[in-house]
């Protein structure tokens, strides 16, 4: 590599009021974006007060792009405290999936090799020390990720870095205010990478040294770190010299509460006044106690890797069976209580590659026997799938797993479910492998809003595990999408790709999620858009 050149408490209060990595009305849930009682200054300002957030698991490692706790600690914490040359625009169109547009960057160009990228950096921003932001701190942040030779690289960094920089082959700094990357290969979803490229202040890197930054962390985003006990809680405080504006609130607490009924119950007790993904049982009792639900659509899917060079699996009539046994309708109404949908294709409905005549599996038990049978298997077969037992964007996964159980043993595959924590399953799916020895893994994900990381879920030899899969012309599409910067060909591409693997059925596609999360009446101003992450600027919480 070269470069250079709730209700506050009423008699009920007993009752109720008040990160994984990754999310709209007073009487219930709204299917688009707003500010739940936006405006609503009754009793004070409408700016202040204390957001305290209880995630869904641990939250991350404060250090730029290290993270460690999937989208939820980056939406929560990461997001909060830098920003890249990119960022996602969160408050306008919540009926569709944000766009990027300039973060620490006003705007950039890309030469004809569509390989060459030129960045205008935004003038007069500062880092939470004071420190300017300019060419020189984007250069030192990419040395940190990118060269071994830095003094301030490690190898977490690097590694953490591949995912969205591991593609730029040169960096420079052409004047104060511009800077020139160059890509690998034809980059057309460059822009969205950046937004993941979080820049940290080089004073203060210097002055904690690499190892010690996580202690210390510092950017330029709405929000400043004060403290955090490791993984449990993090305090930061409103950024007021944010380039964008001040955020109305005055501080944004983030606590890791893993387990639903805690959650639920710290939200009652007024421990926190918002919480991620609320227990569906759980929904209509706090509504009748004041709190919003929020929800939105949202790139994610929530399914069943499924090993396609072994036993069963093997066969796509075996998988297609399977994709028709199940009863999705039912687990996303009944047992979620309405909180996600139903997936009837590999493409998330929430995604511009989703193709409404593509919904292809039905619940059709009949059709799942007559695949069976098709493929030598009438009398069906054993199988085993490993379960996370909670973690970011996995919903209620065990007791789907179970439901999903039950609706496979109804046309002869028997399941054994066999559970394990979120860290250790993504912890052996990065290497390769798969927790408790499985033949398939039950896991979410969010597709497209990182296009980056499509080709590691569906394309040949990804060194993540997905179940063995690879499509020549899935390959393909992915690679003509990813070198074109014209975002409708990219769409194109990928709506082809999604519906080959839909008749591929390399997985078992259950459910899209709807994002809920349940907030105190006091909080106001939230606006919900079609994404993972959220803009917290315009938050408050009522005193």
């Amino acid at each position: 590599m070269t470069h250079r050149p709730l209700r506050a408490a009423r008699s009920r209060a007993a009752a109720l009021p008040a990160a994984a990595a990754l999310l709209l009305a007073a009487t219930g849930c709204a299917s688009g974006g707003g500010a739940p009682g936006a405006g609503d200054a009754a009793g004070g300002t409408d700016r202040g007060g204390t957001l305290v957030v209880g995630a869904t698991g641990k939250l991350p490692n404060t250090d730029t792009v290290i993270g460690g706790a999937g989208f939820e600690g980056k939406r929560l914490v990461s997001f909060q405290i830098y920003e890249g040359l990119t960022r996602y625009e969160l408050l306008k169109d919540t009926d569709r999936p944000p766009v990027v547009t300039g973060a620490l960057a006003e705007s950039w160009q890309v030469a004809a090799d569509a390989r060459t990228w030129t960045f205008q950096l935004r003038q007069g921003v500062k880092f939470q020390d004071g420190t300017a932001f300019d060419a020189d701190a984007v250069v030192f942040n990419l040395d940190r990720y990118l060269d071994r030779n830095s003094p301030e690289y490690t190898d977490a960094l690097g590694a953490a870095a591949k995912e969205y920089a591991g593609d730029i082959v040169s960096y420079r700094k052409t004047d104060a205010d511009h800077v020139e990357l160059v890509t690998k290969d034809p980059n057309g979803h460059f822009p969205e990478d950046l937004a993941h490229v979080l820049i940290a202040s080089p004073s203060a890197v210097r002055k904690a040294g690499s190892a010690n930054f996580s202690q210390h962390p510092v950017g330029t985003g709405p929000f400043s770190f004060v403290s955090q006990t490791e993984g449990q809680q993090i305090e930061l405080t409103a950024n007021r010299n944010y380039w964008r504006g001040a955020p109305k609130l005055d501080r944004l607490i983030v606590k890791s509460l893993p387990d639903a009924a805690a959650r639920t119950a710290a939200l009652r007790s007024g421990g926190v006044n918002w919480i991620e993904y609320p227990n569906p049982d759980d929904i209509q009792a706090l509504k009748g106690d004041g709190a919003t639900i929020a929800t939105n659509s949202y790139d994610h899917l929530w399914y069943w890797i499924l090993d396609t060079a072994e036993g069963p699996w093997r066969d796509p009539r075996v998988r297609q069976a399977a994709n028709y046994a199940i009863d999705r309708t039912a687990i996303a109404d009944k047992l979620l209580q309405g909180t996600a949908d139903p997936a009837y294709q590999a493409a998330p409905r929430a995604t511009a590659a989703y193709d409404p005549a593509g919904d292809v599996y039905s619940y059709d038990p009949a059709k799942a026997r007559q695949l069976l049978a098709a493929a030598g298997v009438p009398d069906g077969f054993s199988t085993s799938v490993t379960v996370p037992t909670g973690g970011s964007g996995n919903l209620l996964p065990v007791p789907i797993a179970e439901a999903i159980q039950r609706d496979l043993a109804a046309v002869g595959i028997k399941v054994e479910l066999r559970t394990t924590d979120w860290t250790t399953l993504i912890g052996a799916e990065a290497k390769g492998q798969v927790a408790l020895g499985s033949d398939a893994i039950a896991q979410s994900t969010t597709l497209f809003q990182s296009e980056a990381l499509l080709p590691l879920f569906i394309g040949s030899g990804s060194p993540f595990w997905t179940g063995h899969y690879g499509n020549a012309r899935v390959d393909a599409l992915l690679a003509s999408a990813s070198a074109s910067p014209d975002r409708a060909r990219r769409t194109a591409d990928y709506r082809t790709a999604l519906s080959l693997v839909t008749q591929d059925a390399p997985w078992l596609f259950v459910l899209n999620d709807r994002n809920p999360r349940a907030l105190s009446p006091k909080v106001q101003g939230l606006v919900q858009p079609q994404s993972w992450f959220l803009d917290l600027t315009g938050v408050w919480v009522r005193r």
